[in-house]
């Protein structure tokens, strides 16, 4: 079963592109990574200080087995508010269907 994981979270605004550079290594190596269909942290465009989290990932265990190996983040940045879930997918479709 596919596994969605997404949400936002919240750091200080006169951070949050240091927050998302810091997790460059991490959507780099897991875009790589067997299993992982995509993965980006990316700042929002409308609130400063939010940052988007999504991953798709094929299974729970392609998940679970890059998080075993998964980099830290370059620099440890303290997120204000964390607003994420993990998701199991049981159907897909295209957005107008």
């Amino acid at each position: 079963m596919n596994v969605i994981v997404a949400g936002k979270v919240y750091v200080d605004p006169a951070v949050r592109d240091r927050f998302v550079a810091a997790h460059r290594e991490i959507v780099e190596r897991g875009r790589e990574y067997p299993g992982c269909l995509e993965l980006s942290v990316s700042p929002d465009s409308v609130e400063p200080g939010r940052v988007n989290i999504f991953e798709y990932w094929d299974s729970h265990d392609s998940l679970d087995a890059f998080r075993a190996i998964a980099p830290a983040p370059a620099e440890r940045i303290e997120m204000v508010d964390v607003q994420v879930l993990k998701h199991d997918v049981s159907n897909s479709r295209g957005p107008f269907d």
